[in-house]
């Protein structure tokens, strides 16, 4: 594949916003000091700053969020900006975007907007001529479900092609989720065992030990399914069960995680379990009647000839017991017939941690010292101990950048992962009460694995560990 160009400007709407100052730019910091950003920062906003102003607010965001001492790179990133302050449904405020842009003829486009301003923002983008040779980053939620995820997907692609909208999902740049993929096709022992045949259930944990807080309106109106499963989630049970191909060819890349998606069987009231923390409809924004989850378990079945018959279990919710993210893949137990012990199944595992702490554990069973041919449970655990790695927005923002697209979502992959989870969205199945501090809803009639929920742990094993991941 010939190279892209790199973008020779980056226009950042949303400028004055919460994600741009927690997030933005003290990613954009990194970029300049990496040498990958050298090129105007376009602003823009309605907030009635000045240009001056910007610079303070990005100054303000680089104390409190940017963990980098780099005074000249600082300095660098200062003088690019640029600022507009005006409303995005106004084709003046593209005029004086035009006008900054001035011979840049690959632009960014970074809508870090709300999403019901993402049409107009690139409707307006195309009538001002900042559209031409661009690219456009759209920031999640793509949609509420299948339905209006087409409708944007028809409102983006009535000014721009497929290939140049890069539709964000910040999780896909984290290194532990790059990890999955890698490990899956780097040691050449696992594929053997990667199938049916010896994977007795896969596990997905996302725990948060926190609640909504302060972003009580957007929560209620989203809920864990459309926050976390329908894309972080899914797309890692994509890195879990795609075929081989090669990592360089993003186009084959992206049809393999689609072959996946698309084998997934629409979930079914009976696949899914709804829970709602107590106290949650007090929070300020939320609905005192409201039935939006905040954990949600489902039960995932690929319908093909590796996956068949091997459910996949996931699970995301807040004010769990701990804040972690982790996958556990359990093999089937082996045979009983050499060694006359009780044991059980989920003895043989390979678990990736993706927070807090990187690492990768093998679960498996030795012998104990004495005469008795016993044994215990053992875990071998690689933990990964590199100070200095991209952080997901670096790597993601970096990527568009330079016309990367391996790790954002295309059109027809939002739509695989919409139709999976759009059966059971709202309120088909009641959102079960759970207390605070425990691992959400429990009974009958609630997701749970033969054998019951692996409960993650913050702390890594010391048996067995290794550094260097």
């Amino acid at each position: 594949m010939p190279m892209a160009p790199q973008s020779d400007a980056l226009v950042l709407f949303g400028a004055t916003g919460d994600l741009a100052y927690k997030k933005l730019f003290p990613t954009l910091l990194r970029l300049v000091h990496r040498g990958v950003l050298d090129a105007p920062v376009i602003g823009v906003a309605k907030s009635g700053f000045t240009l001056e102003d910007l610079r303070k607010r990005c100054e303000a965001s680089l104390d409190e969020y940017g963990k980098l001492d780099a005074p000249d790179a600082r300095k660098k990133l200062l003088g690019l900006l640029e600022y507009v302050d005006g409303d995005y449904n106004d084709e003046a405020t593209f005029t004086q975007i035009r006008a900054l842009l001035k011979n840049a003829k690959h632009p960014l486009h970074y809508l870090a907007v709300p999403p019901v301003l993402f049409s107009v923002v690139t409707k307006h983008l195309g009538s001002s001529g900042c559209a031409e040779s661009a690219r456009v980053v759209v920031e999640k939620p793509f949609g509420r479900d299948l339905e209006s995820a087409d409708a944007l997907n028809a409102a983006l692609h009535a000014v721009l092609p497929e290939e140049s909208i890069y539709r964000i999902d910040h999780y896909l740049g984290k290194e532990a989720i790059q990890d999955i993929l890698y490990f899956r096709f780097a040691n050449t022992f696992f594929e053997p065992l990667w199938n049916r045949n010896y994977i007795d259930n896969i596990q997905i944990t996302m725990a948060e030990d926190f609640g909504v807080e302060d972003r009580g309106r957007f929560y209620d109106a989203t809920g864990a399914i459309r926050d976390v499963i329908q894309n972080h989630l899914i797309k890692v049970i994509g890195y879990l069960a795609m075929e081989p191909t090669r990592w360089s060819d993003t186009i084959s890349l992206h049809d393999e995680s689609l072959k996946v998606l698309r084998a997934i069987r629409p979930l079914t009231p009976n696949d899914v379990c709804r829970g709602q923390y107590e106290g949650y409809t007090a929070i300020d924004g939320v609905e005192n009647d409201s039935t939006t989850e905040t954990y949600a378990g489902i039960r995932v079945w690929i319908d093909n000839w590796r996956w068949d018959g091997v459910p996949f279990y996931v699970r995301a919710g807040k004010n769990m017991p701990v804040h972690a993210t982790e996958v556990r893949v359990e093999f089937r137990r082996p045979p009983r017939v050499v060694f006359d012990e009780p044991t059980k199944a989920t003895e043989n595992f390979v678990r990736f941690r993706i927070y807090p702490k990187v690492a990768i554990d093998l679960g498996a069973r030795a012998k104990l010292p004495g005469e008795a041919m016993v044994g215990e449970n053992i875990e071998l655990t690689a933990v990964d101990t590199h100070q200095d790695e991209m952080t997901a927005y670096e790597r993601l923002i970096g990527d568009a950048l330079s016309g990367d697209s391996t790790l954002f979502a295309t059109q027809a992959e939002v739509d695989a992962a919409w139709r999976v989870v759009d059966p059971i969205l709202g309120n088909v199945v009641p959102a079960h009460p759970y207390a605070v501090d425990t691992w959400g809803p429990a009974g009958d009639d609630c997701i749970a694995p033969l054998g019951g929920w692996h409960e993650p742990t913050i702390d890594t094993p010391k048996a067995g560990r290794t550094n260097g991941l």
